[in-house]
């Protein structure tokens, strides 16, 4: 967990009592860290607009990835591919 200093820290108590003016300081760009039981728990961070590029394709090491196992319903990756994403 980063537990950068710009954070500032809450719990979760804070969290649902204060929500609608925590929200308005994320929107201004402040982040929190949230306390669970005293402990870090989780971060709340702005929302970034542009989304950061994702790699080609051909370096996920998933996409790589060659067949795990056998399909009991005789039809092929290629098939199963077709099905779920479409052609």
């Amino acid at each position: 967990m980063n537990m950068n200093a710009a954070s500032e820290i809450i719990n979760t108590k804070q969290l649902r009592l204060e929500l609608p003016r925590i929200i308005r300081r994320i929107a201004e760009g402040q982040r929190y860290l949230v306390l669970h039981r005293s402990k870090p728990t989780f971060e709340i961070i702005p929302h970034r607009s542009e989304a950061a590029p994702l790699p080609p394709l051909e370096q996920d090491p998933l996409f790589r990835l060659g067949p795990l196992g056998n399909s009991t319903d005789g039809a092929s990756a290629t098939d199963h591919d077709r099905f779920l994403y479409g052609s």
